[in-house]
Order: structure tokens, then C-alpha cells, then sequence
């Protein structure tokens, strides 16, 4: 396990691009033209980031990037 100091200013720098790369994931997964193959590593990653900004970031933020998992997968 790790440990990391941050100030206020980084934990809201972090959020903001934890929060970009999250919504760039999210329209992407739903281009129907990306590869399955690619949309599984997609949500790997959307996992991880995910979990990181679990960490930085308000409840009610969080809430608003959880996926419907079994709407995406009907879409698929």
C-alpha cells in the first residue's frame, strides 16, 4: 500500500483530468464502430480511473460517472 501527500489544489487537479479521461472513456464506449476487443480494455481502464477518483472526488460527483452496465450491455 501507498501512501500520498497532496495539497488541496493537486486533489482538484487530479479530479479535473481523472474526470476528462472518464468522459472521454464513456462517449467512446458508446461508438458502436470501436472493436469489442478495444471497449473491454476501455472498461479496464474505466475501472481503474474510476477507482482513483473514488478517492479525490465528493459522493455526488461520483454518481454521475457510475455506468448502467446493463443498459451499455443491451447497446452492445
Amino acid at each position: 500500500m501507498f501512501g500520498l501527500l497532496i495539497n488541496e489544489k493537486e486533489v482538484k487537479e487530479m479530479e479535473y483530468l481523472i474526470k476528462r479521461e472518464l468522459d472521454e472513456i464513456l462517449f467512446d464506449l458508446n461508438d458502436e464502430r470501436i472493436d469489442h476487443i478495444v471497449k473491454r480494455a476501455m472498461e479496464e481502464r474505466y475501472k481503474i480511473l474510476f477507482a482513483l477518483f473514488r478517492r479525490v472526488a465528493s459522493h455526488q460527483e461520483c454518481m454521475k460517472y457510475i455506468r448502467n452496465v446493463k443498459r451499455s450491455i443491451k447497446k452492445s
